[in-house]
């Protein structure tokens, strides 16, 4: 289970953007979580994926409480979420390349002998070829380069991925090929799935129930 109990985060003490909120995900579950631009959304899915300590609130992962954020977390914690932004752009370092991108988090936990493997079979289910793996951010596409986001969100074959807006800037026929890799994942393995978004009709096909932001905050 992840279970967000009383949430209150931001990015300032004095101001928070999210209050009070309540979420919970069960494992192999898909959750939408709708809301308008601006309301603190992706901030509270920052929380759910680790990144960002609430000022309030507890998370509990798979029934532990967490202690640590980001790079602190336990890494039994840390490696258990994936998370895709909306904006791959500001999610990628520009200096790697796309092979690299995708690897990032093998070599930073350590699995240096499994880059090769998983990153020839991870850009193949993501729909990357193997002439893109050689270039740089900039020398793609946006849509190009969320897969490669998409594949290193699941190189460490999370047990809960966070999918904060992850199509907002992509095309019909691109957004329908992510969510469909996202399933095939998730049938593999069992993960749960917490869907961030705005697009109503989007959420209700792709996930098994939503909620809207005002039913799990504070008003």
């Amino acid at each position: 289970m992840l279970e967000l109990k009383d949430i209150t985060a931001g990015y300032d003490r004095r101001a928070p953007v999210v209050r009070g909120a309540h979420l919970a995900l069960r494992p192999g579950e898909s959750l939408g979580l709708l809301g308008p631009s601006g309301c603190g959304k992706s901030t509270l899915a920052r929380v759910a994926a680790l990144l960002h300590r609430p000022d309030r609130g507890t998370v509990l992962l798979d029934g532990r409480a967490v202690t640590g954020w980001r790079h602190r977390a336990p890494r039994a914690q840390r490696i258990a979420v994936g998370v895709v932004f909306q904006q791959p752009r500001l999610a990628a370092d520009p200096r790697l390349r796309l092979r690299d991108l995708v690897a990032e988090p093998l070599r930073a936990t350590g699995r240096r002998t499994e880059v090769d493997s998983a990153v020839a079979e991870l850009t193949e289910r993501v729909g990357l070829g193997a002439d893109l793996l050689g270039r740089r951010p900039h020398e793609v596409s946006d849509g190009q380069l969320q897969r490669a986001c998409l594949a290193r969100a699941l190189v460490l074959r999370p047990r809960w991925l966070v999918c904060d807006e992850m199509t907002a800037m992509l095309d019909a026929s691109t957004t329908a090929a992510l969510v469909a890799v996202v399933e095939e994942y998730r049938a593999d393995s069992g993960a749960g799935l917490l869907a961030v978004g705005h697009d109503r009709v989007l959420l209700e096909r792709w996930c098994d129930r939503t909620t809207r932001w005002s039913e799990i905050v504070k008003d």
